[in-house]
């Protein structure tokens, strides 16, 4: 089990999917007298999608230690406003507070940013090169707890 934590995790996850598969296929066969391997096909489809998804799903079902917004770093982003050192980025499509290093103390609006670490739930960043985005693509980029976007 250690060679694959993920593909027996999800495996045992699916297994209670199947008994009901295979006491619906039954009952089905008993009581509405649909042949046998009619019911067992359903129940052998129903693997079989079962393992086509796994590699849709095994990150999920994969360990990590680390706390979700640790998990963040070295992912990329870009800056929402401009900001000296604490401003707003969008990574992943969700929108963080972070605050510059000591040796990046400004970035623009649009900015490439990595982050390089996490202080509570800010994001620590340092500007990449990159180049700034157009204002259209931060136009979905709103402030947390409502208010409106920034202006292009």
């Amino acid at each position: 089990m250690t060679r694959h934590p993920a593909f027996w995790r999800y495996t045992t996850f699916q297994v209670p999917g199947w008994i009901i598969a295979a006491c619906g296929g039954w009952w089905v066969h008993r009581w509405l007298e649909v042949p046998v391997w009619i019911a067992s096909g359903v129940l052998i489809v129903w693997v079989i999608k079962d393992y086509a998804l796994f590699p849709l799903l095994r990150s999920a079902y994969e360990l990590d230690h680390r706390l979700p917004i640790e998990r963040m770093i070295g992912e990329h982003g870009r800056a929402t406003d401009d900001f000296s050192p604490i401003g707003y980025i969008r990574v992943r499509g969700e929108l963080w507070r972070a605050r510059t290093q000591e040796e990046c103390p400004v970035i623009n609006r649009g900015d490439a940013v990595e982050v390089t670490g996490v202080d509570g739930t800010t994001l620590l960043v340092t500007s990449v090169v990159g180049g700034p985005v157009p204002p259209e693509q931060l136009l979905d980029a709103t402030p947390p707890f409502g208010g409106s976007p920034p202006r292009p």
